[in-house]
């Protein structure tokens, strides 16, 4: 709780977030308008909910307090931006009124009332608003127009996301509001009276990224690269002498990163681009970390160009069919195979390692990195289940020494102390191996992946999306099965022993004897191994599996 002492959390209608004279300002280098016609549809049928409900909860709301009355939006700044446009369209309704002399008069003074509460005051010699809402430095000229003008202006050469902006006005636009002033105005004041967020206000930049991260944590997915970017740029533009073309490359470099990674990897991607510079640092801390090492303008211009070069290499790691690879030399093309394994796995860990490496290494020594860390996962985090904490902890200490030249090749990876330390020795992989299961209804790739990859070892290549799961042992097994089986057979369903690969599967309950004739006439050679057995049971199981595990020592060493 005491991350949240300096906030203000409270349920504010829109009517009230907007009244007595507070004004909201996006920082000036926020994300620009996004939102599209997926979102607009959503939210107009939450206001049509409206007709029967009280109010629409809308979320979150932080804020960051610069002055008594003002605020600067950290999270939020799409949901005020489209309520702001259906406000527009519903004055620019009630405007068609006057055009019309319908209730002149009375509608005039309406637009008069809901421009003052809820848009901003005019000028009374530009005539332009002085909003109540100040967009980022892409939209706001466009936005203030739209307010001013309550109409789009046509403009040749827009960007995207002020094309998204008349989009959005034109679309609600569309939309029946009501027949005449008093119904649109209703329309509008039930709106913005029943449209609620929790207000959040924080005093600082790292209280805002503590929120974002407990809100995260409980499923509130907020927009972090945000936080991150007003920093940088802030950081960057502190002594006023950035020019606006300077300005827009910056701004192409982020959004390029956010476009590779999207909100969703971006935090990961970070924390492990600073683990191979950084000592470990944890989720809770990372902004902190960020903010304390980059306050100058040379840094932080580094650091901004360090993000561009590494975002491809992390989203190309976490897929390995980007085309990215195909743009690499030959010698890249093994990589697919231990990357498979990864994104399968959902192995992330390695990935400040493998950063570095691939712009330190050759491409033999990156592959060789690649593959020793493959098996040291497979060993390690599939198998043996130890702490990833701890190997998080040898990994960035591994990641370092890279990056600051002391390790050269892999060879060296393999032979440090913190290697070593994680890597489970024959012994110790085989007996988790002996017994180890994993559901196989869930897990049934996961299961085909290990067992191709022993199968590749004992010299049938395979690959393992081209096979099928069997269980020797049925996994509902019917009265011959148990009889033949006896003890046992509850607990043996998902063990790695009574698995194997084939082509088809379209054995199901038949005896083991059936199934004999099958596997024997097989490429596989663990099928012609099991066809071996006389019969299966508990004990030949047991063996099998041990000599599985054998096999398994050998298909994942590291030599």
């Amino acid at each position: 709780m005491n991350d949240f002492m300096l906030m203000e959390p409270s349920n504010q209608s829109f009517q009230e977030m907007f009244s007595n004279g507070v004004k909201y300002t996006v920082p000036r280098f926020q994300r620009d308008y996004a939102w599209d016609l997926e979102q607009w549809e959503d939210l107009w049928i939450d206001i049509k909910s409206l007709e029967s409900e009280h109010y629409h909860y809308m979320g979150y709301l932080v804020l960051k307090r610069t002055e008594e009355q003002v605020f600067e939006v950290i999270d939020g700044q799409q949901r005020l931006i489209t309520i702001s446009l259906i406000i527009i369209a519903g004055m620019r309704k009630i405007e068609d009124l006057i055009k019309k002399n319908q209730e002149s008069a009375e509608n005039k003074q309406r637009l008069e009332l809901f421009f003052d509460r809820l848009i901003g005051a005019l000028n009374p010699i530009s005539l332009k608003v002085n909003n109540k809402l100040v967009l980022n430095r892409n939209n706001q000229k466009h936005f203030k127009s739209l307010c001013t003008k309550m109409a789009p202006l046509n403009l040749r050469g827009l960007s995207k996301t002020n094309t998204q902006l008349d989009k959005v006005f034109s679309f609600f636009y569309s939309k029946e509001m009501g027949i005449n002033g008093v119904e649109i105005a209703q329309f509008i004041e039930t709106l913005v009276k029943r449209m609620v967020f929790t207000k959040i206000v924080v005093q600082d930049t790292l209280n805002a990224y503590k929120v974002f991260e407990t809100l995260n944590a409980r499923g509130v997915q907020l927009s972090t690269p945000d936080l991150l970017k007003n920093h940088i740029f802030s950081v960057i533009t502190k002594n006023n002498n950035v020019t606006d073309e300077e300005l827009n490359d910056l701004d192409d470099d982020w959004s390029t990163i956010i476009t590779q990674l999207g909100d969703k990897d971006f935090t990961d991607f970070i924390r492990y681009h600073t683990l191979f510079e950084n000592t470990l640092i944890t989720k809770k801390n990372l902004f902190k970390s960020i903010k304390n090492n980059y306050k100058d303008v040379q840094q932080t211009y580094l650091y901004l160009a360090s993000l561009v070069e590494y975002a491809p290499i992390y989203s190309a790691l976490l897929n390995p069919f980007d085309e990215w690879w195909n743009n690499q030399a030959e010698d890249y093309k093994e990589a697919q195979h231990y990357l498979e394994a990864f994104q399968l796995f959902g192995i992330k860990q390695p990935f400040s390692i493998l950063m570095i490496a691939f712009t330190k290494f050759n491409s033999k020594e990156f592959i060789l990195t690649l593959k020793y860390i493959y098996i040291l996962s497979i060993r390690y985090n599939i198998i043996c289940h130890f702490s990833p904490n701890e190997q998080e902890k040898k990994y960035n200490h591994i990641a370092i020494e890279i990056f600051n030249n002391k390790i050269k090749r892999a060879g060296h990876i393999k032979n440090c102390a913190e290697f070593q330390a994680l890597y489970p020795n024959d012994d110790e992989f085989k007996s988790k191996f002996q017994y180890y299961k994993i559901a196989s209804r869930r897990w049934a790739k996961k299961i085909r992946f290990l067992l191709a990859e022993i199968e590749n070892n004992l010299g049938n290549k395979v690959n393992y999306q081209n096979t099928t799961l069997e269980h020797i042992c049925p996994y509902n097994p019917d009265s011959n099965w148990h009889q033949s089986f006896g003890d046992g057979i509850h607990d043996i369903s998902d063990r790695l022993g009574n698995l194997l690969l084939l082509e088809k599967d379209e054995l199901k309950r038949s005896s083991f004897l059936d199934k004999k004739t099958i596997y024997l006439k097989t490429h596989f050679n663990l099928a012609k191994k099991i066809a071996e057995y006389n019969n299966w049971d508990l004990t030949t199981l047991n063996d099998y599996q041990l000599w599985l595990a054998e096999q398994a020592v050998k298909t994942w060493r590291v030599g």
